[in-house]
């Protein structure tokens, strides 16, 4: 792989043995170049401005500056992945804008995965892509829990929320349904009503109702109306031909 073709990586992180630990899980991947390292946020800044990295590990509490405060001074325009032995900041990292969150001590799959959303995120913009979201962040009662986007049956409005039905759970996400939409991936999701979009994995079959509209019927045993302005799109999704 050609310098080019590079990912340009900074290690950020106070602790010595923690920079050590990243720069081993880094080592068996060529395609990442690591151009410094940093052992304060006042550092990072710094090398941030002179090396424009593509990624960016970046610990969370640190002398001089925290980590929040370095995302603040250098903006979200490169991978950013939040890298600390504390879970509170969890929800705070994502709403600022980080792209994965590594709580100490994370074993290699973790790592791997956060790596892959980096490499996907950076090789991504190339064509003037994001990466589709893959989980989401669901704060409620003091907890936060995530939620990967694959296990998601069907979503749908509710009032200023967006209610995530996930088997016989449902999670509220204060986000609407336009916003939320542009992060899915249009391979798996699909609007059905102005106010219902679902995971096409999910769906058994078309059922029409007395009224002589549709419903979509979810392998949960929910029963989703679908709307006459989407019959066209769901119809090209499923590969089906819905009469009128």
């Amino acid at each position: 792989m050609s310098a080019a073709q590079k990912i340009r990586t900074i290690i950020v992180d106070d602790e010595e043995l923690a920079r050590r630990m990243l720069l081993e899980f880094l080592a068996g991947h060529p395609e990442i170049e690591v151009v410094a390292e940093c052992a304060n946020g006042f550092e990072a800044v710094k090398a941030v401005s002179e090396l424009k990295p593509d990624l960016i590990f970046l610990d969370i509490q640190m002398p001089k500056l925290d980590g929040f405060e370095v995302l603040e001074l250098i903006g979200t325009d490169r991978a950013v992945v939040f890298v600390t032995a504390y879970d509170q900041y969890a929800l705070r990292a994502f709403e600022a804008g980080a792209l994965d969150y590594l709580l100490k001590p994370f074993d290699t799959p973790r790592f791997e995965r956060a790596l892959d959303r980096a490499k996907q995120k950076v090789l991504g913009t190339g064509k003037g892509q994001s990466p589709t979201l893959q989980r989401l962040v669901i704060k409620s009662a003091g907890e936060v829990a995530f939620v990967n986007l694959s296990e998601i049956d069907w979503i749908e409005a509710a009032d200023y929320y967006a209610a995530l039905h996930v088997g016989a759970k449902t999670h509220l996400l204060r986000r609407s349904m336009a916003e939320l939409e542009q992060d899915l991936d249009p391979e798996i999701f699909c609007r059905i009503h102005r106010s219902t979009i679902v995971n096409l994995k999910r769906i058994q079959g078309l059922k029409l109702h007395e009224d002589g509209e549709y419903r979509v019927l979810i392998e949960n045993g929910a029963e989703l109306r679908l709307s006459r302005r989407y019959r066209k799109h769901v119809q090209s999704r499923m590969g089906v031909r819905i009469s009128d």
